[in-house]
Protein backbone atom coordinates (compact mmCIF):
# COMPACT_ATOMS: atom_id res chain seq x y z
CA UNK A 1 0.00 0.00 0.00
CA UNK A 2 1.10 3.57 -0.83
CA UNK A 3 -0.20 6.74 0.87
CA UNK A 4 0.67 10.07 -0.38
CA UNK A 5 -0.47 12.99 0.04
CA UNK A 6 -0.98 16.09 -2.17
CA UNK A 7 -2.29 19.53 -3.38
CA UNK A 8 -4.57 20.58 -5.71
CA UNK A 9 -5.15 24.01 -7.14
CA UNK A 10 -7.82 24.22 -9.78
CA UNK A 11 -10.49 26.98 -10.79
CA UNK A 12 -13.43 27.06 -9.69
CA UNK A 13 -16.78 26.36 -11.89
CA UNK A 14 -19.46 27.42 -9.75
CA UNK A 15 -23.01 25.31 -10.00
CA UNK A 16 -24.78 28.42 -12.27
CA UNK A 17 -22.34 27.90 -14.90
CA UNK A 18 -20.34 31.21 -14.51
CA UNK A 19 -16.61 30.93 -13.88
CA UNK A 20 -15.14 32.40 -10.71
CA UNK A 21 -11.53 33.20 -10.26
CA UNK A 22 -11.19 31.52 -6.89
CA UNK A 23 -8.07 29.09 -6.42
CA UNK A 24 -9.40 26.40 -4.00
CA UNK A 25 -6.81 24.25 -1.92
CA UNK A 26 -7.93 20.47 -0.49
CA UNK A 27 -5.78 18.39 1.18
CA UNK A 28 -6.41 14.70 0.03
CA UNK A 29 -5.13 11.79 1.26
CA UNK A 30 -5.11 8.77 -1.81
CA UNK A 31 -4.30 5.55 -1.20
CA UNK A 32 -5.14 2.11 -2.25
CA UNK A 33 -3.86 2.71 -5.95
CA UNK A 34 -5.02 -0.37 -7.97
CA UNK A 35 -2.93 0.43 -11.05
CA UNK A 36 0.51 -1.11 -10.68
CA UNK A 37 2.96 1.80 -10.90
CA UNK A 38 0.84 4.42 -11.17
CA UNK A 39 1.31 7.38 -8.57
CA UNK A 40 -0.32 10.31 -7.78
CA UNK A 41 2.04 12.73 -9.66
CA UNK A 42 1.45 11.01 -12.70
CA UNK A 43 -2.83 11.65 -11.37
CA UNK A 44 -1.66 15.45 -10.70
CA UNK A 45 0.08 15.43 -14.81
CA UNK A 46 -3.33 14.03 -15.82
CA UNK A 47 -5.73 15.90 -14.11
CA UNK A 48 -4.83 19.19 -14.03
CA UNK A 49 -3.17 21.27 -16.55
CA UNK A 50 0.82 21.10 -16.45
CA UNK A 51 1.47 24.74 -15.10
CA UNK A 52 -0.90 23.91 -12.30
CA UNK A 53 0.54 20.20 -11.33
CA UNK A 54 3.83 21.36 -11.54
CA UNK A 55 3.33 24.47 -8.62
CA UNK A 56 0.78 22.12 -6.51
CA UNK A 57 2.40 18.89 -6.50
CA UNK A 58 3.04 18.75 -2.55
CA UNK A 59 2.20 20.89 -0.04
CA UNK A 60 -0.68 21.16 2.65
CA UNK A 61 -3.43 23.60 3.85
CA UNK A 62 -6.35 23.64 5.49
CA UNK A 63 -9.91 21.51 3.81
CA UNK A 64 -12.21 24.48 3.66
CA UNK A 65 -15.34 23.84 4.58
CA UNK A 66 -17.82 23.85 1.11
CA UNK A 67 -21.02 22.43 0.32
CA UNK A 68 -20.71 18.52 -0.89
CA UNK A 69 -22.03 19.47 -4.71
CA UNK A 70 -19.71 22.51 -4.46
CA UNK A 71 -17.37 20.14 -3.92
CA UNK A 72 -18.03 17.28 -6.53
CA UNK A 73 -18.57 21.05 -9.04
CA UNK A 74 -14.98 21.88 -8.21
CA UNK A 75 -13.72 18.26 -8.94
CA UNK A 76 -15.77 17.75 -12.03
CA UNK A 77 -13.99 21.26 -13.28
CA UNK A 78 -10.80 19.78 -12.69
CA UNK A 79 -11.03 16.17 -14.26
CA UNK A 80 -12.28 18.25 -17.45
CA UNK A 81 -9.26 19.82 -18.09
CA UNK A 82 -8.66 16.19 -19.70
CA UNK A 83 -12.18 15.33 -21.26
CA UNK A 84 -13.35 12.94 -18.56
CA UNK A 85 -15.68 14.10 -15.64
CA UNK A 86 -16.93 13.66 -12.10
CA UNK A 87 -19.87 15.11 -11.75
CA UNK A 88 -23.46 14.88 -9.36
CA UNK A 89 -24.90 12.61 -11.53
CA UNK A 90 -22.66 9.84 -10.11
CA UNK A 91 -23.15 10.52 -6.91
CA UNK A 92 -27.24 11.90 -6.77
CA UNK A 93 -27.45 10.94 -2.95
CA UNK A 94 -24.10 11.93 -1.66
CA UNK A 95 -24.74 15.38 -3.95
CA UNK A 96 -27.92 15.83 -1.72
CA UNK A 97 -26.06 15.20 1.93
CA UNK A 98 -25.04 17.76 4.19
CA UNK A 99 -22.35 16.79 6.28
CA UNK A 100 -19.38 18.55 8.53
CA UNK A 101 -15.90 19.41 7.25
CA UNK A 102 -14.24 16.23 8.76
CA UNK A 103 -16.70 14.09 6.94
CA UNK A 104 -16.19 16.56 3.71
CA UNK A 105 -12.47 15.32 3.99
CA UNK A 106 -13.53 11.48 3.98
CA UNK A 107 -15.91 12.00 1.08
CA UNK A 108 -13.53 13.42 -0.91
CA UNK A 109 -11.29 11.07 -0.39
CA UNK A 110 -13.99 8.18 -1.08
CA UNK A 111 -14.34 10.44 -3.76
CA UNK A 112 -11.36 10.26 -5.51
CA UNK A 113 -10.73 6.57 -4.55
CA UNK A 114 -13.72 6.00 -6.36
CA UNK A 115 -12.67 7.81 -9.38
CA UNK A 116 -9.55 6.40 -9.48
CA UNK A 117 -9.95 2.94 -8.35
CA UNK A 118 -9.87 1.81 -12.03
CA UNK A 119 -7.29 3.25 -13.52
CA UNK A 120 -8.73 2.36 -17.24
CA UNK A 121 -11.82 4.06 -17.07
CA UNK A 122 -9.92 7.00 -15.58
CA UNK A 123 -8.02 7.39 -19.24
CA UNK A 124 -11.03 6.07 -20.98
CA UNK A 125 -10.43 2.99 -22.23
CA UNK A 126 -12.49 0.99 -19.91
CA UNK A 127 -15.88 3.26 -19.50
CA UNK A 128 -18.18 2.23 -16.26
CA UNK A 129 -21.62 3.01 -16.06
CA UNK A 130 -24.93 0.74 -16.03
CA UNK A 131 -26.62 2.32 -18.79
CA UNK A 132 -25.99 3.84 -22.35
CA UNK A 133 -26.27 7.72 -22.25
CA UNK A 134 -25.97 9.92 -25.36
CA UNK A 135 -24.19 13.27 -24.44
CA UNK A 136 -26.62 16.02 -24.15
CA UNK A 137 -25.85 18.76 -26.67
CA UNK A 138 -25.38 22.31 -27.02
CA UNK A 139 -26.07 24.33 -30.50
CA UNK A 140 -24.47 27.19 -31.84
CA UNK A 141 -26.30 28.85 -34.41
CA UNK A 142 -30.06 29.99 -35.49
CA UNK A 143 -29.42 29.32 -39.30
CA UNK A 144 -31.10 26.96 -41.76
CA UNK A 145 -28.24 24.19 -40.44
CA UNK A 146 -29.51 24.73 -36.73
CA UNK A 147 -33.00 24.49 -37.88
CA UNK A 148 -32.42 20.77 -39.32
CA UNK A 149 -30.09 19.81 -36.92
CA UNK A 150 -31.48 20.32 -33.98
CA UNK A 151 -34.92 18.12 -34.86
CA UNK A 152 -32.66 15.20 -36.25
CA UNK A 153 -30.70 14.87 -33.01
CA UNK A 154 -33.92 14.83 -31.38
CA UNK A 155 -34.59 11.71 -33.33
CA UNK A 156 -31.80 10.18 -32.71
CA UNK A 157 -32.41 10.59 -29.01
CA UNK A 158 -30.20 13.17 -28.28
CA UNK A 159 -31.21 15.91 -25.71
CA UNK A 160 -30.76 19.40 -26.80
CA UNK A 161 -30.06 21.50 -24.12
CA UNK A 162 -28.80 24.63 -24.98
CA UNK A 163 -28.80 26.90 -28.24
CA UNK A 164 -26.67 29.80 -28.70
CA UNK A 165 -27.59 33.00 -31.63
CA UNK A 166 -26.03 36.25 -32.38
CA UNK A 167 -28.80 37.97 -30.46
CA UNK A 168 -31.07 37.19 -27.44
CA UNK A 169 -34.13 37.38 -29.47
CA UNK A 170 -32.88 35.32 -32.35
CA UNK A 171 -32.05 32.73 -30.05
CA UNK A 172 -35.05 32.73 -27.44
CA UNK A 173 -37.33 32.54 -30.97
CA UNK A 174 -35.46 29.45 -32.42
CA UNK A 175 -35.10 27.98 -29.11
CA UNK A 176 -39.26 28.36 -28.29
CA UNK A 177 -39.85 27.03 -32.08
CA UNK A 178 -37.14 23.99 -31.45
CA UNK A 179 -38.53 23.55 -27.36
CA UNK A 180 -34.42 23.97 -26.10
CA UNK A 181 -34.82 24.90 -22.56
CA UNK A 182 -31.81 27.08 -22.87
CA UNK A 183 -30.68 29.57 -24.93
CA UNK A 184 -28.06 32.97 -24.65
CA UNK A 185 -26.52 35.13 -26.94
CA UNK A 186 -23.24 34.07 -24.29
CA UNK A 187 -21.31 31.47 -25.91
CA UNK A 188 -19.66 30.74 -22.43
CA UNK A 189 -23.18 30.11 -20.90
CA UNK A 190 -23.25 26.88 -23.78
CA UNK A 191 -20.05 25.69 -23.15
CA UNK A 192 -19.94 25.83 -19.26
CA UNK A 193 -23.37 24.26 -18.99
CA UNK A 194 -23.27 21.20 -16.84
CA UNK A 195 -25.42 19.01 -19.39
CA UNK A 196 -23.35 19.87 -22.52
CA UNK A 197 -20.69 17.29 -23.69
CA UNK A 198 -21.23 17.87 -27.48
CA UNK A 199 -21.13 20.98 -29.08
CA UNK A 200 -22.03 21.15 -32.57
CA UNK A 201 -20.82 24.67 -33.99
CA UNK A 202 -22.72 25.77 -37.44
CA UNK A 203 -22.16 29.76 -37.27
CA UNK A 204 -20.13 32.75 -39.39
CA UNK A 205 -16.51 31.24 -40.06
CA UNK A 206 -14.75 34.19 -38.39
CA UNK A 207 -16.15 32.83 -35.19
CA UNK A 208 -15.34 29.05 -35.58
CA UNK A 209 -12.10 28.62 -34.15
CA UNK A 210 -12.95 30.33 -31.22
CA UNK A 211 -15.72 28.27 -29.96
CA UNK A 212 -14.19 24.97 -30.78
CA UNK A 213 -10.96 25.79 -29.12
CA UNK A 214 -12.13 26.70 -26.11
CA UNK A 215 -14.75 24.26 -26.45
CA UNK A 216 -11.96 21.30 -26.68
CA UNK A 217 -9.87 23.26 -23.91
CA UNK A 218 -12.74 22.51 -21.52
CA UNK A 219 -13.54 19.08 -22.27
CA UNK A 220 -16.36 19.42 -25.13
CA UNK A 221 -16.87 16.93 -27.69
CA UNK A 222 -16.45 19.27 -30.88
CA UNK A 223 -18.72 19.17 -34.63
CA UNK A 224 -18.05 22.23 -36.91
CA UNK A 225 -18.35 23.86 -40.03
CA UNK A 226 -15.15 25.28 -41.43
CA UNK A 227 -13.16 28.07 -39.97
CA UNK A 228 -12.27 31.16 -42.10
CA UNK A 229 -8.59 31.34 -42.64
CA UNK A 230 -5.70 28.65 -42.43
CA UNK A 231 -4.66 30.29 -39.55
CA UNK A 232 -7.48 29.86 -37.96
CA UNK A 233 -7.29 25.90 -39.17
CA UNK A 234 -4.14 25.21 -37.62
CA UNK A 235 -5.35 26.59 -34.40
CA UNK A 236 -8.00 24.07 -34.33
CA UNK A 237 -5.70 21.43 -35.22
CA UNK A 238 -3.46 22.20 -32.59
CA UNK A 239 -6.68 21.96 -29.83
CA UNK A 240 -7.50 18.58 -31.44
CA UNK A 241 -4.15 16.88 -31.03
CA UNK A 242 -3.62 18.41 -27.55
CA UNK A 243 -7.75 16.40 -26.64
CA UNK A 244 -7.32 13.26 -28.90
CA UNK A 245 -9.74 11.81 -26.63
CA UNK A 246 -12.57 14.28 -27.50
CA UNK A 247 -14.57 13.89 -30.81
CA UNK A 248 -13.71 16.78 -32.98
CA UNK A 249 -14.48 16.31 -36.57
CA UNK A 250 -15.92 18.98 -39.46
CA UNK A 251 -19.48 18.83 -40.24
CA UNK A 252 -18.67 18.12 -44.11
CA UNK A 253 -22.16 16.03 -44.80
CA UNK A 254 -21.54 14.63 -48.25
CA UNK A 255 -19.08 12.32 -46.68
CA UNK A 256 -21.92 10.71 -45.08
CA UNK A 257 -24.47 10.48 -48.19
CA UNK A 258 -24.78 6.88 -48.91
CA UNK A 259 -24.46 7.84 -52.68
CA UNK A 260 -20.74 8.71 -51.77
CA UNK A 261 -20.59 6.31 -49.76
CA UNK A 262 -21.34 3.74 -52.24
CA UNK A 263 -18.76 5.62 -54.44
CA UNK A 264 -15.84 5.23 -52.31
CA UNK A 265 -16.29 1.64 -51.49
CA UNK A 266 -16.80 1.32 -55.50
CA UNK A 267 -13.69 3.29 -56.25
CA UNK A 268 -11.48 1.01 -53.57
CA UNK A 269 -13.16 -1.83 -55.02
CA UNK A 270 -11.75 -1.12 -58.93
CA UNK A 271 -15.05 -0.21 -60.09
CA UNK A 272 -13.95 2.27 -62.83
CA UNK A 273 -10.12 0.99 -62.76
CA UNK A 274 -7.28 3.52 -62.86
CA UNK A 275 -8.87 7.00 -61.62
CA UNK A 276 -7.89 9.07 -63.91
CA UNK A 277 -10.48 12.44 -63.88
CA UNK A 278 -13.13 14.08 -61.45
CA UNK A 279 -15.14 16.47 -62.92
CA UNK A 280 -17.67 18.25 -60.53
CA UNK A 281 -20.69 20.62 -61.29
CA UNK A 282 -22.69 22.57 -59.03
CA UNK A 283 -24.93 25.30 -60.07
CA UNK A 284 -27.79 26.98 -57.82
CA UNK A 285 -29.20 30.34 -56.70
CA UNK A 286 -27.53 32.70 -54.91
CA UNK A 287 -25.77 32.55 -51.87
CA UNK A 288 -26.29 35.58 -50.25
CA UNK A 289 -28.51 36.21 -46.76
CA UNK A 290 -31.61 38.89 -46.99
CA UNK A 291 -29.17 41.48 -45.64
CA UNK A 292 -25.85 42.48 -45.82
CA UNK A 293 -23.61 40.01 -43.40
CA UNK A 294 -20.65 37.62 -43.27
CA UNK A 295 -22.02 35.76 -46.86
CA UNK A 296 -21.10 39.22 -48.47
CA UNK A 297 -17.51 39.19 -47.46
CA UNK A 298 -14.78 37.34 -49.02
CA UNK A 299 -12.76 37.91 -45.94
CA UNK A 300 -15.04 36.82 -43.71
CA UNK A 301 -15.32 33.18 -45.52
CA UNK A 302 -18.24 34.08 -47.71
CA UNK A 303 -18.81 33.03 -51.48
CA UNK A 304 -18.97 29.75 -53.10
CA UNK A 305 -15.44 28.49 -53.10
CA UNK A 306 -15.41 28.37 -49.31
CA UNK A 307 -19.14 27.83 -48.64
CA UNK A 308 -19.68 24.90 -50.97
CA UNK A 309 -16.25 24.52 -52.68
CA UNK A 310 -14.46 23.78 -49.38
CA UNK A 311 -16.82 20.39 -49.22
CA UNK A 312 -16.25 19.30 -52.97
CA UNK A 313 -12.47 19.66 -52.40
CA UNK A 314 -12.84 17.21 -49.06
CA UNK A 315 -15.21 15.14 -50.70
CA UNK A 316 -12.78 14.73 -53.57
CA UNK A 317 -9.86 14.19 -51.13
CA UNK A 318 -12.17 11.17 -49.41
CA UNK A 319 -12.98 9.54 -52.84
CA UNK A 320 -9.69 9.54 -54.17
CA UNK A 321 -7.54 8.90 -51.01
CA UNK A 322 -5.15 11.51 -51.96
CA UNK A 323 -4.81 15.43 -51.88
CA UNK A 324 -4.31 18.32 -53.78
CA UNK A 325 -0.76 19.39 -54.99
CA UNK A 326 -1.30 21.99 -57.33
CA UNK A 327 -3.95 24.36 -58.49
CA UNK A 328 -5.24 26.89 -60.84
CA UNK A 329 -8.31 28.94 -60.42
CA UNK A 330 -10.98 31.88 -61.55
CA UNK A 331 -13.22 33.91 -59.07
CA UNK A 332 -15.94 36.25 -60.46
CA UNK A 333 -18.58 38.57 -58.59
CA UNK A 334 -20.68 38.97 -60.96
CA UNK A 335 -23.92 40.24 -58.47
CA UNK A 336 -22.36 42.84 -56.78
CA UNK A 337 -25.46 45.17 -55.71
CA UNK A 338 -29.08 43.78 -55.67
CA UNK A 339 -31.73 45.62 -54.18
CA UNK A 340 -31.25 44.82 -50.65
CA UNK A 341 -27.26 45.31 -50.60
CA UNK A 342 -26.93 48.83 -52.26
CA UNK A 343 -25.19 52.11 -51.77
CA UNK A 344 -21.80 51.89 -50.22
CA UNK A 345 -21.92 48.54 -49.71
CA UNK A 346 -20.81 45.88 -52.50
CA UNK A 347 -20.63 42.35 -52.44
CA UNK A 348 -17.36 40.84 -52.39
CA UNK A 349 -17.91 37.44 -52.10
CA UNK A 350 -17.54 35.48 -55.56
CA UNK A 351 -20.60 33.83 -56.94
CA UNK A 352 -18.80 31.61 -59.80
CA UNK A 353 -15.59 29.90 -59.11
CA UNK A 354 -13.89 27.57 -61.76
CA UNK A 355 -10.87 25.87 -60.21
CA UNK A 356 -8.21 22.57 -61.47
CA UNK A 357 -6.41 20.41 -59.06
CA UNK A 358 -3.64 18.24 -59.59
CA UNK A 359 -3.54 15.19 -57.21
CA UNK A 360 -1.56 12.21 -56.14
CA UNK A 361 1.56 11.72 -58.24
CA UNK A 362 3.08 13.78 -60.58
CA UNK A 363 3.61 13.98 -64.09
CA UNK A 364 1.32 11.93 -65.70
CA UNK A 365 0.14 9.93 -62.80
CA UNK A 366 -1.96 12.89 -61.37
CA UNK A 367 -5.29 12.75 -61.11
CA UNK A 368 -7.43 15.62 -63.05
CA UNK A 369 -9.96 17.70 -61.32
CA UNK A 370 -11.96 20.09 -62.04
CA UNK A 371 -15.13 21.85 -60.47
CA UNK A 372 -17.61 24.41 -61.71
CA UNK A 373 -19.62 26.64 -59.31
CA UNK A 374 -22.20 29.01 -60.30
CA UNK A 375 -24.97 30.20 -57.90
CA UNK A 376 -26.26 32.70 -60.57
CA UNK A 377 -29.71 30.33 -61.70
CA UNK A 378 -32.32 31.27 -59.25
CA UNK A 379 -34.69 28.08 -59.15
CA UNK A 380 -33.15 25.11 -59.65
CA UNK A 381 -30.17 23.03 -58.42
CA UNK A 382 -27.71 20.72 -60.26
CA UNK A 383 -25.27 19.03 -57.88
CA UNK A 384 -23.24 16.50 -59.98
CA UNK A 385 -19.85 14.50 -59.53
CA UNK A 386 -18.65 12.03 -61.94
CA UNK A 387 -15.11 10.26 -62.00
CA UNK A 388 -13.33 8.72 -65.03
CA UNK A 389 -10.85 5.81 -64.72
CA UNK A 390 -9.41 3.39 -66.97
CA UNK A 391 -12.39 1.23 -67.19
CA UNK A 392 -15.34 2.69 -66.66
CA UNK A 393 -17.10 5.65 -64.68
CA UNK A 394 -19.26 6.90 -61.68
CA UNK A 395 -21.81 9.63 -61.81
CA UNK A 396 -23.60 11.34 -58.59
CA UNK A 397 -26.26 13.24 -59.70
CA UNK A 398 -28.43 15.00 -56.59
CA UNK A 399 -28.53 11.77 -54.14
CA UNK A 400 -28.18 8.88 -56.52
CA UNK A 401 -25.16 7.10 -58.03
CA UNK A 402 -25.17 5.80 -61.99
CA UNK A 403 -22.35 3.61 -63.45
CA UNK A 404 -21.23 2.68 -66.50
CA UNK A 405 -18.39 0.34 -67.49
CA UNK A 406 -16.24 0.72 -71.17
CA UNK A 407 -17.91 -1.34 -73.38
CA UNK A 408 -21.55 -0.67 -71.50
CA UNK A 409 -24.63 0.65 -73.89
CA UNK A 410 -26.02 2.39 -70.86
CA UNK A 411 -25.60 3.43 -67.36
CA UNK A 412 -27.11 1.51 -64.55
CA UNK A 413 -28.08 2.31 -61.56
CA UNK A 414 -26.31 1.43 -58.21
CA UNK A 415 -27.59 3.50 -55.60
CA UNK A 416 -31.17 4.88 -55.93
CA UNK A 417 -33.19 7.78 -53.93
CA UNK A 418 -35.27 6.35 -51.15
CA UNK A 419 -36.79 9.74 -50.56
CA UNK A 420 -36.87 12.02 -47.74
CA UNK A 421 -38.90 11.88 -45.47
CA UNK A 422 -38.01 14.62 -43.35
CA UNK A 423 -38.88 18.19 -43.38
CA UNK A 424 -38.19 20.11 -46.39
CA UNK A 425 -35.71 23.10 -46.40
CA UNK A 426 -35.51 25.61 -49.62
CA UNK A 427 -32.14 26.78 -48.31
CA UNK A 428 -30.66 23.21 -47.90
CA UNK A 429 -30.13 21.43 -50.86
CA UNK A 430 -31.23 17.62 -50.35
CA UNK A 431 -27.63 16.28 -50.82
CA UNK A 432 -26.59 18.01 -47.70
CA UNK A 433 -29.83 17.82 -45.76
CA UNK A 434 -29.65 13.59 -46.22
CA UNK A 435 -26.38 13.45 -45.75
CA UNK A 436 -26.85 15.82 -42.06
CA UNK A 437 -29.14 13.07 -41.51
CA UNK A 438 -26.45 10.17 -42.46
CA UNK A 439 -23.92 11.89 -39.82
CA UNK A 440 -25.84 12.10 -36.90
CA UNK A 441 -27.04 8.66 -36.77
CA UNK A 442 -23.01 8.14 -37.37
CA UNK A 443 -22.69 10.19 -34.35
CA UNK A 444 -25.53 8.17 -32.50
CA UNK A 445 -23.65 4.88 -32.76
CA UNK A 446 -20.44 6.43 -32.01
CA UNK A 447 -21.57 7.52 -28.77
CA UNK A 448 -23.77 4.46 -27.80
CA UNK A 449 -21.33 1.99 -28.38
CA UNK A 450 -19.74 3.71 -25.37
CA UNK A 451 -21.34 3.61 -21.85
CA UNK A 452 -19.96 6.68 -20.68
CA UNK A 453 -21.51 9.60 -22.09
CA UNK A 454 -18.52 11.09 -23.02
CA UNK A 455 -17.01 8.95 -24.41
CA UNK A 456 -17.06 7.68 -28.42
CA UNK A 457 -16.20 5.30 -30.45
CA UNK A 458 -14.18 6.02 -34.06
CA UNK A 459 -15.52 3.17 -36.25
CA UNK A 460 -19.22 5.21 -36.81
CA UNK A 461 -17.35 8.13 -37.73
CA UNK A 462 -14.42 6.96 -38.98
CA UNK A 463 -15.30 8.33 -42.64
CA UNK A 464 -15.52 12.02 -40.71
CA UNK A 465 -13.00 14.64 -42.19
CA UNK A 466 -11.11 15.62 -38.85
CA UNK A 467 -9.61 19.00 -38.43
CA UNK A 468 -6.18 18.09 -40.12
CA UNK A 469 -8.87 17.93 -43.06
CA UNK A 470 -10.39 20.93 -42.66
CA UNK A 471 -6.83 22.76 -42.47
CA UNK A 472 -6.43 20.35 -46.10
CA UNK A 473 -9.29 22.48 -47.30
CA UNK A 474 -8.63 25.84 -46.35
CA UNK A 475 -5.30 25.61 -47.49
CA UNK A 476 -6.49 24.79 -50.62
CA UNK A 477 -8.98 27.50 -50.89
CA UNK A 478 -6.73 29.81 -50.48
CA UNK A 479 -4.60 28.62 -53.10
CA UNK A 480 -6.89 29.13 -55.84
CA UNK A 481 -7.67 32.69 -54.36
CA UNK A 482 -3.60 33.20 -55.03
CA UNK A 483 -4.04 31.78 -58.59
CA UNK A 484 -7.43 33.93 -59.26
CA UNK A 485 -5.31 37.00 -58.06
CA UNK A 486 -1.99 36.15 -60.11
CA UNK A 487 -3.42 33.58 -62.83
CA UNK A 488 -0.40 31.37 -62.28
CA UNK A 489 -1.13 27.63 -60.89
CA UNK A 490 -0.13 27.25 -57.10
CA UNK A 491 1.54 24.82 -55.18
CA UNK A 492 -0.62 23.43 -52.41
CA UNK A 493 1.59 24.18 -48.82
CA UNK A 494 0.21 23.03 -45.53
CA UNK A 495 1.34 24.84 -42.66
CA UNK A 496 3.48 23.26 -39.95
CA UNK A 497 3.61 26.14 -37.46
CA UNK A 498 1.56 28.89 -36.96
CA UNK A 499 3.08 32.13 -38.90
CA UNK A 500 4.55 35.17 -36.61
CA UNK A 501 1.30 37.40 -36.60
CA UNK A 502 4.21 40.18 -37.65
CA UNK A 503 5.33 38.81 -40.00
CA UNK A 504 4.33 41.45 -42.73
CA UNK A 505 5.38 43.90 -40.27
CA UNK A 506 9.04 42.78 -40.28
CA UNK A 507 8.82 42.16 -43.73
CA UNK A 508 7.75 45.50 -44.45
CA UNK A 509 10.33 47.53 -41.77
CA UNK A 510 12.98 45.32 -43.79
CA UNK A 511 11.98 46.51 -47.17
CA UNK A 512 12.22 50.16 -45.53
CA UNK A 513 15.85 49.50 -44.26
CA UNK A 514 17.44 48.55 -47.75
Amino acid sequence: MMNSRMLFYFQRFSMSGSRHSIAVAAEVTISNWAAPGSSPSDVADVVLPNTVADSARHGTAQLPVLSVCERLQLHSAALAWRGCGLNERRFPKVAQAKINSTGLEKLVDDLLLRCWSDWRWFTHRVPLGSSTMLPGVGVFGTGSTARVLVPLLKAEGFEVHALWGRSEEEACCLAKELGIPFHTSRSDDVLLHQDVDLVCIYIPPSMTRQIAVKALGIGKNVVCEKAATAVDSFKMVTAARYYPQLLSIMGNTLRFLPAFVAMRQLLVEGYVGELQVCDVRVYGPSLLDQSYGWTCEELMGGGGLHTVGSAIIDLLSYLSGTRAHRVHGLLRTFVQQNGLIRGIRRVTSDDFCFFQMLMGGTGSSSVCCTVTLNFNMPGSFVHEVMVVGSTGRLIARGTELYGQRNGSKSEELLVGDNGWVGPEVKEMPLPLLQGLSSMVKALRQSFQAKEERRCWARGPVATAPTFEDGLYVQTVVEAVKRSSSSGEWECVEIMSQEPDPNQNLCEALKRNKN
